[in-house]
């Protein structure tokens, strides 16, 4: 099966688009594929719990449960440091989540290493 990183930008100011990119590695983990998520930009504030319990895209689904879903499936999750920063998100707000800041260059690695980049 395939690697596949799925890079999403879009947060919770774009409900579908963000609930689209958890169902869409959902769905690739269904399939038996291998998956990592690079949450940057905006994507950063799906990670707060307010937000993963409200958020419901047109078509696309609840977040939380796409979440749950994908976490429970051991499929690695990252959020750029920078960009958690500048939006208050840090370690101790996503505490008990599978996520790890990460770099620019991180992101770099895993798009050169994934057969396949997904972005949302």
């Amino acid at each position: 099966m395939a690697s596949i990183l799925i890079h999403l930008t879009h947060g919770p100011e774009h409900p579908t688009r963000a609930a689209l990119a958890f169902l869409v590695a959902k769905a690739a983990i269904d399939d038996g594929h291998a998956v990592t998520m690079f949450l940057a930009g905006d994507a950063v504030q799906l990670l707060r719990d307010s937000v993963l319990d409200s958020l419901v895209g047109l078509g696309t689904g609840n977040l939380r449960d796409h979440y749950n879903a994908v976490a429970a499936s051991g499929a690695k999750i990252y959020a750029s440091g920078m960009s958690s920063k500048a939006r208050g998100v840090d370690a101790q707000s996503v505490s008990g989540k599978p996520v790890e800041m990460a770099s620019p260059n991180v992101l770099i690695k895993l798009a050169l290493e994934h057969d396949r980049t997904f972005t949302y």
